[in-house]
């Protein structure tokens, strides 16, 4: 097992930095294991190679051999978290394919995957902890940081909670978090709740809310969909890239050929996607006019009698009324058990928006409107259309997201053979409460804002819930998140400072638009008072500003964890596990063999041993709190099976998932249908469970099923918004027509010539810049970006050119060869590109794949911290630019979604 907790600072430099003795030495002959390795007295010293004559383990080597065994696990790398395999030979990972198990996409992979083993061995992660010795933070400031154990780490922690219980100052704690994984509920909600503190911050909102917006707000779903490609005749991509960069690649990229065959396809973009260079038809819509197509395309569904009568209703003489520039009387129409509101939608909304008039707006031609929606209405009920967050993530978003989803309820795709599908049910268990674990003090801190509400915004550090912030996930007013704003809440000391700050799993000093302000913020917990403790594989830019940074095991290798896949009309729960180790349930075959470095999970591991160190003190809820973990199969809490702290932290882990996924693997309980097994062992080998087939259209009322609507109906006048933003009115004392425009919406409850808000309807895009700059910016996702953290590997930076128009090891923004003769700028040329907000510099790439007037850049460059790969020079010089310096910190405040897209002009000049 580690000895990390015994052995001084001193010992652990000089343990890592001789010659290996072990199996896994010459792994680490890549890497100081020792970031303090004597005279570096910088954040490189995380990352400093050393320079070794000696031959070092590869992993592309031994590949050839294709010895060793076959270990399941799940990768994190996106959001599709597909289950997959690891070739293991001798505690050293190979290689990765998809999981044989799996119904949804068996051992069909993406490149994404692959990536993963070079993050495992990269010579850059971070080791072990680290402090901080330099007092002042700022991106100029060298934080020093020196090699400490975990045992000072932990009792650093600790003693700044405890600081925080003395003074009654629990609310001032924040526990922020990126990707995770289902046993996310230790750290991210009960770990601050016991705490006392109502800060848990998520990154949901720079994720993906305001996709989820439309689809909640029509049939009650705020949820992430699947699409029946296989049974579809029609599809149409709106501002998503599924072979590219959407949810469940490895399955829609192994299935998207055969789809082909059989299947039509539009894509909606404003630029050419992987996705659209394989289209039928292409509609390169100027940024941000998504919504002029899509009612536009429902009038002609309309119009052309092409709705699906089951589903939507019809005349009660059969004579289609819906005739354009023409009410429909109400009482003509028969609405069916399934929707409501369509005659509503048609009379405030659509009667007028003609393919012509959204040809004006969204230089889209006419023809081709009518076309597309003609052989989509055509080919319904059977078609559907894929939203992603291109269209939506914008300053008026949430009513494009209920413009582009109420496509797929005209034509009847809704949960149907053929459409939009969402996810059967799993039956994972609940983890065990923090409710029983809160004493005086915590709930005194959690009762902060409620008792300050007349002096304080929202109901969080992000705001949310705040006038301007209404974020109404599912319902509620403030139910969401704001992730960027918690910048702004952070620097306004509003609704509470903020002195203890522990983030995982994210990078938001790089990952949010308008970033300047992270590094703001980050520089501002300054001082003794403050304590900023980050968890990180690699030196990230989060990571340049925090006091202590804990080195975190590899989702994908050396932790226990759980996530699932949605696709092929079933969900799976998929495992992670510790696979480098031969016997994943046993702590010390974990602790000695299961992970390169002396590195622990965020979500189990760290909450236990900082929960042992506060009993120590005589807090003793969190630990009490983790000791209900017991093993289910054994009934042993950690503390019965171990009295090293490090052991019991790992017996907590394993608890944990055991726990998690019990109805998965334990006869005894009930579980929803699917896979079954006979015991842990089988399903920890397998790793994975499969569920049922989703049953179509099991939720329309004509089958007996119900939308979660306010009427139970997919609804084209959504009652369920009305009740929800009235809600939130209400909350202010004020009508919706006060919050739509304190939130920056053109709709108006009682102005006949302004938009509905509670119909899906065209707004008119809200561009930064508009009047002064000269280019719309188009920022799209990059097909090897694993959620931000691929930069540092070599592979990242050689395959550049797997997103069409860009180029190897080259950042580069892509501009029309027309707009570049105008500007006096060649292919290769260094260029800046400013914005109302920043700027930055990187390489002009003459493409015809973007329009003229626009320019389009993939994000994931532009670090100057993570590791020497993904930097130009570490922690000086950026490599190529980060597009979050130029996209203004804005949102769709519905939804709380931060707004990348259709957003912002920018002018591009030679450097």
């Amino acid at each position: 097992m580690s000895k990390a907790n015994n052995d001084t600072a001193a010992e652990q430099r000089e343990k890592d930095g001789g010659l290996p003795t072990d199996r896994r030495g010459f792994l680490k002959l890549g890497a100081v294991g020792v970031a303090g390795a004597a005279a570096t007295p910088q954040l490189s010293a995380l990352a400093e190679a050393a320079e070794a004559d000696e031959p070092v383990f590869s992993p592309r080597d031994a590949l050839a051999e294709e010895t060793g065994e076959w270990r399941a696990s799940t990768c994190a790398g996106c959001t599709s978290w597909c289950a997959s395999e690891i070739l293991v030979d001798d505690g050293r990972a190979l290689k990765v394919r998809g999981n044989s198990n799996s119904q949804i996409h068996g051992v069909a992979n993406c490149p994404r995957k692959h990536l993963g083993i070079q993050q495992l061995y990269d010579p850059d992660r971070v080791t072990q902890p680290m402090r901080r010795t330099n007092p002042n933070k700022g991106p100029d400031e060298d934080p020093e940081f020196e090699v400490i154990t975990w045992e000072e780490a932990i009792e650093e922690i600790a003693d700044h909670i405890m600081m925080l219980r003395e003074n009654q100052e629990t609310h001032k704690a924040m526990v922020t978090r990126g990707r995770y994984t289902y046993l996310r509920p230790i750290l991210y909600s009960h770990f601050p709740a016991i705490v006392g503190t109502p800060n848990n911050i998520s990154h949901s909102a720079i994720c993906a809310e305001a996709e989820k917006f439309g689809p909640y707000y029509t049939e009650g779903e705020w949820a992430y969909r699947q699409y029946d490609i296989e049974n579809t005749d029609y599809v149409i991509a709106w501002g998503a890239d599924p072979i590219n960069s959407n949810r469940q690649v490895s399955y829609y990229s192994s299935a998207w050929g055969d789809m082909l065959d059989d299947t039509d396809v539009a894509v909606v973009e404003p630029r050419l996607s992987a996705t659209a260079a394989m289209a039928d038809e292409f509609l390169p819509v100027e940024p941000g006019e998504d919504g002029a197509v899509a009612v536009a395309m429902a009038h002609v569904i309309l119009t052309e009698g092409l709705w699906c009568r089951e589903f939507v209703g019809e005349f009660d003489d059969g004579e289609n009324r819906f005739v354009e520039g023409e009410e429909v009387d109400p009482d003509t129409f028969e609405e069916s058990e399934n929707s409501t509101g369509v005659v509503d939608w048609w009379n405030e909304e659509l009667k007028d928006k003609t393919p012509e008039w959204a040809e004006e707006q969204s230089g889209v031609p006419a023809d081709q409107i009518e076309r597309v929606a003609v052989d989509f209405g055509e080919a319904g009920p059977n078609a559907l259309v894929w939203m992603g967050g291109g269209p939506v993530m914008q300053v008026r978003g949430s009513y494009t997201s209920m413009a582009v989803h109420a496509l797929n309820g005209l034509v009847g795709s809704a949960g149907n053979e053929g459409g939009t599908l969402y996810s059967p049910p799993d039956g994972t268990a609940s983890l065990p409460g923090a409710d029983d674990f809160i004493d005086d003090v915590a709930q005194q801190g959690l009762d902060y804002i409620d008792e300050h509400s007349d002096e304080v915004s929202g109901d969080k550090i992000d705001q949310r819930g705040a006038k301007d912030q209404p974020v109404l996930k599912e319902g509620k007013s403030g139910g969401g998140v704001v992730t960027n704003n918690a910048a702004d809440g952070i620097l306004e000391e509003d609704p509470m400072e903020i002195k203890f700050l522990l983030s995982y799993w994210n990078n938001f000093a790089f990952s949010n638009p308008e970033n300047q302000r992270w590094i703001e913020a980050l520089s501002k917990l300054e001082g003794d008072e403050y304590l900023h403790v980050t968890v990180e594989t690699n030196p990230s830019e989060t990571a340049w500003f925090a006091d202590i940074v804990l080195p975190a095991t590899h989702h994908q290798f050396e932790r226990w964890g759980q996530l699932r896949s949605t696709a092929a009309r079933r969900r799976s729960i998929n495992l992670h596990q510790p696979v480098l180790a031969d016997d994943p349930d046993d702590p010390e075959d974990v602790l000695e063999n299961g992970r390169l470095w002396n590195v622990k999970s965020d979500e189990t591991e760290i909450v236990y041993m900082i929960a042992d160190e506060l009993a120590d003190r005589g807090f003793t809820e969190m630990l009490d709190y983790c000791e209900q973990y017991a093993d289910p199969e054994t009934g042993q809490a950690p503390s019965d099976e171990y009295d090293d702290r490090e052991l019991r932290a790992q017996a907590f882990s394993r608890n944990a998932i055991k726990l998690r996924t019990q109805p998965m693997w334990d006869p005894e309980v009930d579980h929803p249908g699917g896979d079954d097994y006979d015991g842990w062992e089988e399903f920890r080998e397998a790793g994975i469970w499969n569920s049922d087939e989703w049953e179509y259209r099991h939720r329309w009322p004509s089958e007996g099923g119900e939308f979660a609507t306010e009427t139970g109906t997919f609804e084209f006048y959504s009652e369920t918004l009305e009740e929800a933003l009235g809600g939130h009115a209400d909350r202010y004392d004020t009508d919706v027509d006060d919050i739509l425009e304190t939130c920056n919406y053109l709709a108006r409850e009682d102005d006949e010539d302004a938009p509905h808000p509670f119909l899906p309807h065209y707004e008119e895009p809200y561009i930064h810049g508009e009047d002064d700059y000269d280019f719309e910016f188009v920022d799209h996702k990059a097909r090897l970006n694993r959620e931000g953290r691929s930069a540092n590997t070599e592979w990242y930076q050689e395959f550049g050119d797997a997103d069409p128009g860009d180029e190897p090891g080259v950042d580069v923004v892509k501009l029309h060869p027309d707009d570049a003769a105008d500007l006096g700028i060649d292919d290769g040329d260094e260029v800046v590109i400013e914005s109302p907000v920043g700027e930055i510099e990187c390489t002009a790439k003459l493409w015809q794949g973007v329009q003229p007037g626009t320019v389009a850049k993939t994000f994931g460059q532009g670090h100057w911290a993570y590791g020497r790969t993904a930097a130009e020079v570490f922690g000086e010089e950026a490599k190529g630019g980060n597009n979050n310096l130029l996209i203004p910190a804005d949102y769709d405040r519905l939804s709380g979604s931060s707004v990348f897209y259709g957003c912002v002009k920018v002018n591009v000049e030679p450097k």
